[in-house]
């Protein structure tokens, strides 16, 4: 159970922020770019040896099912009770935290998006910081209309992420979504555009999803899925070309 464990566990879950729904080359440099620094941060803040990330201790108030495991602390979703040659210990995560008995890495506690805390409802008090609510989570940043933030907090400190263009950050999942999908977005607001209404014809089938053209930016455009826009990037020296309705050669694309 070592920082260097938390630290892995840290990694892979800031790169499951960005789910993979088909990034564009320009939404796949901001995710490198977000995730390089996430990284570094993370490392630094590990390699300072009197801030290492600890539990602290608490008198055991149970005994070990077993000589050697982790065990729920009954009614606290933050706490647990480590048996090591059958001697017990209480220990809290660090705030912000929560014991998972089902992590992944070795290390037993995770955001809560990731923890099933059902009879398990208390929690230390919470320690925030001026930059945060808690002292470990994912927090979103800005209200409907500026939905593309987030703020990694780590020991009680603020980092703050884009999410790549045109994804909002959910806080409800904890990762980075088309903005439609995303319930305290305003979609419209956020890309700066809305979804002409399509006209009903009883000889055709509605078409769910439409492309339009961005009007600031050739290399842009927007698909209309069930009438809410998601931003599209057609990448460098790629434009969006109305006469085939899809990304084109730049030099192809006329009317700019």
């Amino acid at each position: 159970m070592t920082r260097e464990i938390f630290g892995e566990y840290h990694h892979q879950y800031f790169r499951d922020v960005i789910p993979d729904i088909g990034h564009t080359p320009s939404q796949e440099r901001a995710l490198n770019q977000n995730q390089r620094f996430s990284n570094n941060l993370f490392d630094n803040f590990l390699n300072r040896g009197q801030q290492q990330v600890s539990l602290p201790k608490r008198a055991a108030s149970a005994s070990c099912p077993e000589r050697n495991g982790r065990y729920p602390v009954p009614n606290q979703c933050d706490a647990y009770i480590e048996c090591i040659d059958g001697v017990a210990e209480e220990k809290l995560c660090p705030e912000g935290l929560f014991y998972n008995p089902e992590a992944r890495f070795n290390y037993p506690c995770g955001y809560p998006i990731d923890v099933d805390c059902t009879g398990r409802p208390n929690l230390q008090p919470a320690n925030p910081s001026e930059d945060c609510p808690h002292q470990y989570g994912y927090f979103k940043i800005g209200d409907h209309q500026r939905c593309g933030q987030f703020m990694n907090c780590v020991d009680g400190r603020g980092y703050v992420f884009d999410c790549p263009e045109g994804l909002a950050f959910s806080p409800e999942t904890y990762r980075c979504d088309w903005p439609d999908q995303v319930p305290d977005c305003d979609a419209e607001a956020f890309l700066g555009f809305r979804c002409p209404e399509t006209v009903k014809n009883s000889f055709f089938l509605d078409v769910e999803n439409r492309l339009y053209r961005s009007n600031t930016d050739c290399h842009h455009y927007y698909i209309c899925v069930n009438g809410r826009p998601r931003l599209q990037n057609c990448g460098i020296g790629n434009a969006f070309n109305e006469l085939i309705d899809a990304c084109d050669a730049a030099e192809n694309v006329t009317g700019w």
